[in-house]
């Protein structure tokens, strides 16, 4: 009675996992070979119950156990290669026949001819050895895959090696031990979940077995049951081995303990939930297929970037689709309130909308959750602190409240409903998930938002530093004017010097209508379109005529070796006046200022070095302040932006500005331009 029990379970066990191999769809050669292999095994498991069929022989029984090893033989033959395509090429491989020819042999000659029941013990030991080295084999050249393989290697290999071990020990008694028997349903029951684990892993088999997350949570609670039941089987044989007995306290007690300890694992909710989220979390495919949902996101969020409307748009679109929703709203937390960011398919607006949104986010800032209102609804004490009318939650319509935190601080959330989609539930694989995408649509806005505060301050800067070039220009534009009214009492009445003022004056409102252009324009000039072929030699004269002639010592230009450049001749005569002007501060009036233009025939540019004979500076200062913008020595009447505005516009031409000085014997500027 005993032994059908073990063959009966053994026998149910292995015809629902033939139930489960028929439900898959994909075809292999490795499944067809399992589904025959697991057919065999319930087959020769019920024909063991003697209830059913009466009491087995010992023919039958060596013949039963004989089918049962050719059908495992043919299958691990089908599993050496994973390249077959058919049973047919399987059964042709000359391997297959060297294979399964013993266990032929020891399934077809006993029933042919009679042979000694040792014979056939013998014959089966073959077989189980057979099987062992096979497995070997298999898991040797699995190599990456052993970790897949393992399970099988388990199941097979222990089953066969009490199949060794029974029919060892017949050889050696002449005879099959019942106790073997009797305990062969049991072993090969409890042995099964490897095989299931086995074929969920190895995926070239072509076949997906999916059980139900709440059935395999109740088989794992038997199993712990179980796993007490045999440690009591354990404490009852060691003291029956040693000769005692179970006292009546003693028993009192561990059946107390028993009941209490069986009451915490079918009762407790937290045991329970924790146990079905590790079963989920091993031995279940996830839910979602994360590179195909992440490549999906990606494109939802870099499909539009022009403006910042479509930015928010695509980051809830990103939110519905990453769980296949149609329906949600996309708010920011902003001055105590909520602003509405973007809406899809939006559902009609509940008054209670408000006060409903204020209590989850002041839930969530304590908390930082996901929020499933429908299960709210059911379930309160999940959310345990969150107080809402339920009436109200069920009018408003929105299920999901997902909120998007910028360090720990919520910034906004989103609002989701399934509409006429499927509903999604938030166990502990969807609140991952949803957390990964959740913080990458916030880091997603939280970059534009902050390229589009960097935006407005570079157009801030921009706008900053045209300004500060202008008022330079404006302080160039008032030395003339001061020129001309230092000169206007003594030279009024000259003719020639009334003519120069117009100039100087036509001049200057020119550069004045200049600059309030670049104001109203917000935007500068390009260098090229002001570009023009001309000779150095008389933009420099004219700088030191017009503007320099008030101001002592006075420059004296020397022609060397001159061509002709392409520069934007205002420009040039801005940079070359503010060296020529910084030399005259640094030198005394008894000092010289020599201009000298030479060409570098090596290098095709024109050279004009600025040398004086003034107070010069050290190396650091070079290096570290003289062409740092808004860093001046001439306190609050220096701009600080004259030698960077020369030295940046040298090189936007191609050319270059270097610097020499000495302190205490004077400075040489050379400014090379690139020849035409």
């Amino acid at each position: 009675m005993i032994s059908d029990i073990g063959y009966g379970l053994n026998s149910l066990a292995h015809f629902l996992l033939l139930l489960l191999l028929f439900t898959v769809r994909k075809p292999g050669v490795a499944k067809h070979l399992l589904v025959l292999a697991t057919a065999t095994t319930v087959f020769w498991s019920s024909s063991m119950i003697s209830t059913v069929f009466g009491p087995v022989s010992l023919s039958w029984l060596l013949t039963a156990d004989a089918m049962k090893q050719l059908a495992w033989l043919l299958f691990l033959a089908g599993c050496i290669q994973d390249n077959f395509t058919s049973i047919r090429q399987v059964l042709l491989r000359p391997v297959t026949m060297f294979i399964v020819l013993p266990g032929l042999f020891a399934f077809i000659i006993p029933n042919l001819i009679w042979i000694d029941a040792s014979w056939r013990y013998l014959m089966l030991i073959v077989l189980s050895l057979e099987i062992l080295i096979l497995l070997e084999v298999l898991y040797r050249q699995a190599d990456n895959d052993q970790w897949a393989y393992k399970p099988l290697v388990l199941y097979l290999g222990a089953t066969h090696l009490f199949e060794f071990v029974t029919y060892a020990n017949a050889t050696m008694v002449n005879q099959v031990e019942v106790g073997y028997l009797a305990a062969r349903g049991y072993i090969y029951f409890l042995l099964i979940p490897f095989l299931v684990v086995a074929i969920r892993r190895i995926s070239h088999w072509g076949v997906d077995i999916f059980i139900s997350r709440d059935v395999v949570l109740h088989s794992s609670l038997l199993l712990v049951a179980g796993a007490y039941l045999f440690i009591m089987a354990v404490i009852g044989y060691a003291i029956n081995y040693i000769g005692g007995s179970w006292g009546a306290t003693i028993q009192i007690i561990l059946v107390v303990m028993s009941f209490a300890l069986l009451a915490s694992v079918f009762l407790s909710n937290s045991f329970r939930t924790k146990i079905k989220v590790f079963i989920t979390k091993h031995f279940f495919a996830n839910q979602y297929d994360y590179r195909v949902e992440w490549i999906k996101l990606t494109k939802i969020l870099s499909s539009s970037m022009t403006s910042k409307s479509a930015v928010y748009d695509s980051a809830l679109q990103g939110i519905l689709q990453a769980i296949k929703y149609d329906t949600g709203k996309l708010y920011k937390c902003k001055n105590g309130g909520f602003e509405l960011l973007a809406e899809s398919q939006p559902l009609p607006l509940d008054g209670q909308e408000k006060k409903i949104l204020r209590t989850l986010t002041d839930y969530s800032m304590s908390h930082s959750w996901f929020i499933d209102l429908n299960e709210f609804i059911v379930k309160p004490f999940n959310y345990k602190g969150l107080q809402l009318d339920r009436e109200s939650v069920k009018g408003w319509g929105y299920q999901l409240y997902l909120p998007l935190f910028d360090n720990d601080k919520i910034w906004g959330f989103a609002v989701l409903a399934a509409g006429e989609k499927e509903k999604v539930h938030l166990n502990w694989e969807v609140r991952d998930y949803l957390t990964a995408v959740t913080e990458q649509i916030s880091m997603y806005i939280f970059h534009h938002e902050a390229a589009e505060a960097v935006a407005e301050n570079a157009q801030f800067a921009a706008f900053n530093r045209m300004s500060a070039f202008v008022v330079h220009d404006l302080k160039n534009v008032l030395a003339q004017v001061d020129l001309i009214l230092a000169n206007a009492q003594q030279h009024k009445h000259n003719p020639e010097f009334i003519e120069d003022t117009f100039d100087t004056l036509t001049h200057t409102k020119a550069r004045m209508d200049r600059m309030l252009k670049q104001l109203t324009d917000k935007s500068v000039e390009d260098n090229q379109q002001a570009n023009a072929a001309c000779m150095l030699s008389k933009v420099v004269d004219e700088v030191v005529k017009n503007r320099c002639a008030g101001n002592l010592p006075l420059p004296s230009l020397h022609k060397l070796q001159e061509g002709e450049v392409s520069v934007d001749k205002e420009k040039v005569a801005n940079v070359l006046y503010h060296i020529i002007s910084n030399a005259q501060q640094a030198t005394d009036d008894s000092g010289t200022i020599d201009i000298v233009l030479t060409r570098n025939a090596q290098h095709n540019q024109q050279l004009v070095l600025i040398e004086d004979t003034g107070i010069g500076m050290d190396a650091d200062f070079i290096e570290n302040r003289l062409f740092k913008p808004f860093d001046t020595t001439k306190g609050n009447a220096g701009m600080g932006i004259g030698a960077y505005d020369a030295k940046t516009y040298m090189e936007s031409i191609g050319g270059k500005l270097t610097v020499q000085s000495v302190p205490g014997k004077g400075s040489c500027f050379t400014l090379a331009f690139p020849l035409v």
